[in-house]
């Protein structure tokens, strides 16, 4: 039993900032790869940015510059700042995680429910 709850998403005019939130919950023995993707109307799902567990950090191209993923191990969370919203980053954004629930690594992959962020012109 492993739930991710995102808060932080809202409304913001273009050029703002929001942070996105992640707590992980539940059996949890460790966390490998926590993620951000996000789906916009009409598209497919996109990975946003990464961040493994020993904190190296990947990034799309369209984000690079303007988004920061980190991660505090103590609270199972994940962050996503991002700075210079533009329309185009309008979006739902789902946390993603590898969970380890135990010492023999039982493994699984886990998804939020989703926090809306809308970006206005």
């Amino acid at each position: 039993q492993v739930q991710l709850v995102e808060s932080g998403g809202g409304l913001v005019q273009a050029g703002g900032s929001l942070r996105l939130s992640c707590a992980a919950s539940g059996r949890i023995f460790s966390i490998n790869t926590m993620a951000w993707y996000r789906q916009a109307p009409g598209k497919q799902r996109e990975l946003v940015a990464s961040v493994s567990s020993g904190g190296s950090t990947n990034y799309a191209d369209s984000v690079k510059g303007r988004f920061t993923i980190s991660r505090d191990n103590a609270k199972n969370t994940v962050y996503l700042q991002m700075n210079s919203l533009k329309p185009d980053d309008t979006a739902v954004y789902y946390c993603n995680a590898d969970i380890n629930s135990s010492r023999w690594s039982t493994r699984g992959v886990y998804w939020g429910q989703g926090t809306q962020v809308t970006v206005s012109s």
